[in-house]
């Protein structure tokens, strides 16, 4: 099994994320055109991390969204559910603690960390909110949450055109350069089906956290919800 589908089952999901895990970062390079990149630095600022500051980056993959937490002083858990993932990161990032933990049954005690984040992850949980409010058990009172995820173009032209790149171009591109390049068919609906910015706002409020706005990047293809505990 390569591809998910929509229903979001967790075995499914994991193994294909396993399938895609060996060159899964430089897919998603390619397939934004770098601008991967500058959304990993929006997602460090807008964390802020403090030195000594206890950070989980849930979803973490092969540890790249990790690393500039541990570089900017705080200690970070990258986690992640995929094994295979988890395995390409601690390969190429031995120093990093990678552990295995499922969205919804995360392995940490009330109020263990000072911030917790989740790039590009919550969707593809069989139930986001269960993972919201799973996060927001995890995190210290006052501490704080960012979430960045696909989202919708806030000019309504230039969405026509994101969704046509997403259903069109972006499994053919996958294909030169994924390891598993049906797992991006999924990825592809799993945006279109995925909430707006208002929406993903209520979720998180749903789910216990207080006063969650967002940031737009790259024209509301990308938003950066925050919320604190």
């Amino acid at each position: 099994m390569t591809r998910a589908d929509l229903d979001k089952q967790p075995g499914e999901v994991r193994r294909m994320f396993d399938a895609v895990a060996k060159r899964y970062d430089l897919t998603n390079d390619v397939l934004s055109l770098g601008q991967d990149r500058r959304w990993r630095r929006e997602v460090i600022k807008a964390v802020a991390p403090k030195p000594s500051e206890l950070v989980l980056d849930l979803a973490a993959g092969t540890g790249t969204s990790s690393q500039p937490f541990l570089d900017a002083g705080a200690d970070v858990v990258p986690t992640d559910f995929s094994i295979g993932m988890l395995r390409v990161g601690k390969e190429a990032k031995p120093h990093l603690p990678f552990t295995a933990g499922d969205g919804t049954k995360l392995p940490y005690r009330d109020g263990t960390f000072d911030a917790v984040t989740i790039s590009f992850g919550l969707r593809n949980i069989v139930d986001p909110e269960a993972g919201l409010r799973e996060l927001r058990r995890v995190t210290r009172p006052g501490g704080r949450i960012v979430v960045c995820e696909f989202s919708h173009p806030t000019w309504k032209p230039f969405r026509t055109v994101y969704v046509e790149y997403l259903m069109r171009a972006l499994p053919p591109v996958a294909r030169a350069v994924s390891s598993s390049p049906e797992a991006y068919v999924y990825l592809a609906e799993s945006i279109r089906a995925w909430p707006d910015q208002a929406g993903l706002a209520d979720m998180l409020s749903s789910a216990g956290w207080q006063s969650p706005t967002w940031t737009n990047l790259s024209a509301g293809i990308v938003a950066l919800h925050h919320a604190t505990a």
